[in-house]
């Protein structure tokens, strides 16, 4: 059935517009009348996902230039990313190589977030331009939507709780690839730092994944400085002064000495009677360390020093081995 329009359209003789295009073309007034229709708004439409296409590939280029990190002029190393610069970094500088993947991992995740932000605003300012050019209504989809989200967020309030909490662990960089921490439950070596799950290996190789949102606290062993605790146990009839003197003197010869001397960050300190037990007293003597050196250091420290005394004549306590010599901290 043919459509036969009562009245030609106005538009028609309208000179430079769509309607007068179509009909020049087709000489048809129905395909003239539906010209905005069937041209403009579709090339409209094409133009806003265009543009906001364009928008969305140059950003993600800036994030990815800022996220990557880039060669020194001298070919030593790799500079920090541009996106971490005006951010603090406390990796400990024991880490070495291992730094440019604490760095990597950390301007990775950053500009994941960064990306995913920048679509769905781009993208989500596109569909509400897309939907006025077609004339629908924005107000109940965007009430619409509003209450989507708030059942969302309720529904996966656990997702959105893991997912700040690590964006805002990457933010302050509480802690990172290398890093020795301990997050209650579990403790290790930080091998990888995601927005919803950190991954770390504990002394006995076993691989912990742990949720952000569930890290109430964290104690890193790695960042600043760490303390070498060496409690060294006597006889009741040990001259504590002398030891002190015995011990101080072997302490203070062994951290001079390399490789002890490149891991201590100052002279080694002897505190005294730490803790008197049925079988005797205990001396405590620490040491400051690079962060990550102290149980190195720690057990090091521990065979000169008992050794030490027991040369100088001093005996063990009853009932213990002189060797047994307790420790404060977990190995690694």
């Amino acid at each position: 059935m043919n459509l036969i329009l009562s009245e030609p359209p106005a538009c028609i003789s309208e000179q430079g517009s769509w309607c007068y295009q179509v009909f020049q073309i087709t000489h048809n007034e129905w395909l003239a009348a539906s010209a905005g229709w069937l041209v403009a708004k579709p090339i409209k439409i094409v133009l806003i996902l265009a543009v906001a296409f364009l928008i969305r590939w140059v950003v993600r280029k800036l994030i990815d230039r800022a996220t990557t990190p880039r060669n020194n002029g001298n070919g030593n190393g790799r500079r920090l990313p541009a996106i971490l610069r005006p951010l603090r970094e406390r990796a400990p500088d024991i880490l070495g190589p291992m730094i440019i993947e604490r760095r990597r991992q950390r301007a990775k995740t950053i500009g994941s977030v960064l990306k995913s932000v920048t679509s769905f605003i781009v993208f989500g300012l596109a569909f509400m331009q897309i939907l006025a050019e077609l004339g629908i209504n924005l107000g109940p989809i965007i009430a619409s939507a509003g209450i989507v989200g708030v059942a969302l967020g309720f529904g996966a309030q656990n997702l959105v709780k893991d997912f700040l909490s690590g964006m805002f662990m990457m933010l302050e960089d509480q802690y990172g690839v290398g890093d020795v921490i301990d997050i209650g439950e579990a403790s290790g070596t930080v091998e990888s730092v995601g927005l919803r799950i950190t991954t770390l290996r504990d002394m006995k190789g076993t691989v912990w994944y742990v949720r952000n949102g569930e890290v109430l606290r964290v104690g890193n062993s790695s960042q600043g400085y760490a303390n070498a605790v060496i409690d060294v146990p006597l006889s009741y009839t040990a001259d504590v002064d002398r030891a002190i003197e015995v011990l101080t003197a072997a302490a203070n010869t062994a951290v001079a000495e390399e490789p002890m001397s490149e891991s201590v960050l100052g002279p080694p300190e002897v505190l005294g009677v730490e803790k008197v037990t049925p079988e005797g007293i205990e001396i405590r003597m620490t040491v400051k360390t690079r962060p990550g050196k102290q149980w190195s250091v720690q057990r090091a420290l521990r065979a000169t020093v008992i050794a030490a005394v027991e040369e100088a004549g001093f005996e063990p306590p009853l009932g213990r081995f002189l060797g047994q010599g307790s420790g404060t901290g977990t190995a690694q």
